[in-house]
């Protein structure tokens, strides 16, 4: 499977068992929640783990010198 569309609906999940934490009434439900999105939060933090491990600019000849003169917007 696609890594990019497992983080995106990693993503997606977290952000709706968030907004469902917001509309739990009561604290066995919220702890629920809580413990979804701290599970969904875990399985992210592979990817994200995976991808800092990875050199993804280590080909030098793709760098340019030229390109450090070019400021960078805000």
């Amino acid at each position: 499977m696609d890594p990019e569309k497992m983080m995106t609906g990693i993503s997606n999940e977290i952000l709706t068992s968030i907004k469902d934490m917001g509309k739990a009434k009561t604290p066995e439900e919220k702890l629920t929640h809580s413990k979804t999105v701290k599970n969904l939060c875990d399985s992210l933090e592979v990817f994200f783990n995976l991808m800092s491990g990875m050199d993804l600019y280590d080909d030098d000849a793709d760098y340019d010198e030229e390109d450090d003169d070019v400021p960078v917007p805000f």
